[in-house]
């Protein structure tokens, strides 16, 4: 595996530590540890240390370049599948790396809910890890003979670009809607940032795009092959969404063919996740009737309108953290509500303040009731975050109970009868970040835990 580490916690015996500048740490004020963890060689900006030293301009240049020039040839032949967008990229990737599998075709997962290959799997930091570990990961699929990589790939990491040096043979747009304005500042400058994957084809250039979304045509390159999902007349033409609260029937036209399949998902937002995963794997050479066969053994992501029954309620457990997600989910519960909605969210700190009263207010317009409540506060005040949450709202069906276990209890003490009951912010996590502290938390814990009291 490759020798050079920027986490100093991780160096061994003999390997080399570079010392990298980001946004929150800087790797020079590490640099003692890494040595007193067996680093023999140090490459840094500036400064002199007891074992070999390399000073360089640019640490984080030095290393994409050293990294591409040292292991891309080694991985270059896996075919790799990159999905950007705001809403819907764990989804996608996910069930391109089941269907995959379910093909007998060994394919390796990176994005929000960890790193899969094989049997391999373990927990993430980011969406897109940085350059040394994606190189890592993509080396340790290579060992593993996988053929196909699939990976999401984060506004962040295009910005900072931490896949320098990667090629994508397909790569798929799902939406784009408010998020990351605390770093991109713009909705412009957050377009910028995710157009960069579209310029980094190869070999077929396939291009997956969501033409019904209203920025679409930003992701148009002309040296791609572009294929347009829509419900209007595109490549694929999506003719008719039978909605339930178990699973979704579609009916859809992809090159003059008719098709039918129903998905063990629910949300109309998850009919151009499922759209989007099979026609990435469809260019990769494979039968869409072929597919279709398996997709009765799809399923979403955990904490992905994760259903728990509850008596004659539903409870949905869902990381939807942003308004366009949020808005989604709700809707998609209004389709088949029968009696109450009720909803419990936050929204995390240190973040994007100027969305939290957008989904304040799409929760309170989209429930019946709704209890406000700390997502991961991070070093911000919960109070300030509330505040901001609660700004503005008209109506009175809200409360605030900062204890999110609380919160979910009482949310379970108000269901009566076939009621739902949406869990919104968190998902998959199992962690709660308060200060620096990063805690264990569980929302599908906590419900289970309350309803079987």
């Amino acid at each position: 595996m490759i020798n050079i580490k920027t986490d100093s916690r991780k160096v061994k015996e003999g390997d080399t530590f570079i010392a990298i500048k980001n946004v929150n740490t800087d790797g020079h004020d590490f640099i003692n540890q890494a040595i007193e963890n067996g680093a023999k060689k140090i490459i840094c900006e500036h400064g002199e240390y007891p074992v070999e030293t390399v000073i360089v301009n640019n640490t984080k240049e030095f290393l994409n370049k050293y990294l591409y020039d040292n292991y891309y040839e080694k991985i270059k032949d896996m075919k790799l599948i990159g999905v950007t967008g705001t809403n819907g990229k764990t989804t996608i990737c996910y069930l391109v790396y089941q269907i995959l599998t379910l093909l007998n075709k060994k394919c390796a997962y990176i994005g929000t809910i960890g790193f899969f290959c094989g049997n391999i799997k373990r927990e993430l930091n980011n969406t897109t890890p940085d350059t040394d570990l994606l190189y890592e990961m993509f080396l340790e699929a290579k060992e593993n003979n996988c053929e196909y990589i699939v990976m999401e790939v984060s506004s962040h990491a295009l910005d900072k670009n931490r896949i320098y040096g990667l090629e994508f043979d397909e790569v798929a747009f799902t939406n784009l809607t408010q998020d990351h304005l605390d770093y991109h500042k713009t909705i412009e400058n957050y377009i910028e940032a995710k157009k960069k994957l579209f310029f980094r084809t190869r070999n077929n250039k396939i291009a997956i795009i969501n033409a019904d979304d209203k920025y679409y045509k930003n992701f148009l390159n002309k040296d791609n092959k572009n294929i347009l999902i829509s419900e209007n007349n595109a490549d694929l033409s999506i003719k008719k969404i039978n909605l339930s609260h178990l699973n979704t029937n579609i009916i859809f036209n992809f090159e003059n063919i008719e098709y039918e399949t129903t998905i063990n998902m629910i949300g109309k937002y998850n009919v151009y996740n499922f759209l989007t995963a099979l026609l990435l794997v469809n260019k990769l050479g494979f039968d869409i009737k072929d597919i279709l066969k398996i997709t009765n053994k799809l399923n979403a992501p955990n904490g992905r309108m994760e259903l728990i029954k509850y008596k004659t309620n539903s409870i949905f457990i869902d990381y939807a953290h942003t308004p366009d997600a949020v808005l989604n989910v709700l809707e998609n519960a209004k389709e088949y509500k029968k009696g109450k909605i009720i909803t419990i969210i936050g929204c995390g700190g240190d973040r994007d303040r100027s969305k939290r009263p957008i989904m304040g207010k799409i929760a309170e317009e989209n429930s019946d009731f709704v209890i406000f409540t700390n997502d991961n506060p991070r070093t911000e005040d919960e109070n300030q975050i509330m505040n901001d949450i609660i700004n503005g709202l008209s109506k009175k069906n809200h409360e605030i109970i900062l204890d999110r276990e609380e919160a979910i209890k009482k949310g379970i003490s108000l269901l009566n009868n076939n009621d739902i009951l949406m869990v919104l912010g968190k998902g998959h996590e199992d962690y709660q970040i308060i200060g620096n502290t990063k805690y264990h938390f569980s929302d599908k814990e906590i419900v289970l835990k309350y309803i079987k009291i």
